[in-house]
């Protein structure tokens, strides 16, 4: 089974076993969330519902693996004949999921 679902704003296409990594989830390490499929599809395509906005009754279920921060993003600004530089780093909050089951 392949599923679509919104998580922090994006969407993700997942399958069963995958592990994504999305913005901070409200869960603590080992807790499951589930989450309605925005599409739903077998592995070869031939059997597909498409939501509006969600499937009814799908159900796609993650095991929280870890909450982390993610890689440092450099932020630089410079204004050019005035001596002016800024220089300043972001790490953004992330929530990394596993998916156990896709119904």
């Amino acid at each position: 089974m392949l599923a679509v679902v919104e998580l922090g704003g994006n969407q993700f296409m997942v399958q069963k076993g995958d592990i994504i990594e999305v913005k901070k989830q409200d869960a603590e390490v080992g807790k499951k969330i589930s989450v309605e499929a925005l599409l739903v599809s077998d592995l070869d395509g031939k059997e597909t519902k498409v939501g509006t906005p969600t499937v009814e009754g799908s159900k796609v279920e993650f095991k929280v693996l870890d909450q982390k921060k993610g890689d440092k993003v450099r932020v630089f600004k410079m204004k050019s004949k005035k001596r002016y530089m800024k220089n300043t780093g972001f790490r953004a909050h992330i929530t990394q999921l596993e998916v156990t089951s896709i119904k």
